[in-house]
């Protein structure tokens, strides 16, 4: 017998200069990059937040605060591992994520692979347990003016039930 739980993470982050983009862990250009406490990965922090959140936990922000200077340029890779032991503490554990990332650019596809494989590696689960796609927003908002990359998940988490 098994809990199967689902979660909905959402992340965004504005552009500024003199920062690497940083998304599912790659670094996908220097000069241009996202603003945040940590690396500001939109893609890791969604998957985060859907984890949590389908485990009945606090927001990455209780775990993570950016008030926290050791956590100042943190790499998100590994907080996301950090978050699967959290999980796992209490008996969960991931079962796959699906991932949107909305920008005009940079292109998703070009970095997919990698993504993933990375993702897949710090959530404990196979490539293909990792959904991931990029879209845009046909200029419209924020993320169409070229401000910023909004991010959102969705994740399945397993708990197996004691047998009495």
């Amino acid at each position: 017998m098994s809990e199967l739980r689902v979660g909905l993470g959402v992340d965004a982050h504005r552009f500024g200069a003199d920062r690497a983009l940083v998304l599912g862990g790659v670094r996908v250009r220097e000069e241009w990059g996202l603003v945040g406490h940590s690396d500001a990965d939109v893609l890791a922090h969604a998957i985060m937040d859907a984890l949590l959140g389908a485990a009945g936990l606090e927001d990455i922000g209780h775990y993570f605060p950016d008030s926290d200077p050791t956590l100042a340029g943190a790499d998100s890779i590994v907080l996301l591992r950090r978050v699967v032991a959290l999980l796992a503490e209490r008996g969960w554990r991931p079962v796959n994520v699906d991932a949107v990332v909305v920008c005009e650019e940079p292109r998703i596809a070009p970095h997919r692979g990698a993504m993933r494989a990375l993702l897949a590696e710090a959530l404990g689960v196979e490539a293909e347990r990792v959904g991931l796609r990029g879209t845009t927003t046909e200029r419209m908002g924020f993320t169409g003016r070229g401000e910023g990359i909004f991010a959102q998940a969705v994740a399945l988490v397993q708990r197996e039930s004691q047998r009495t």
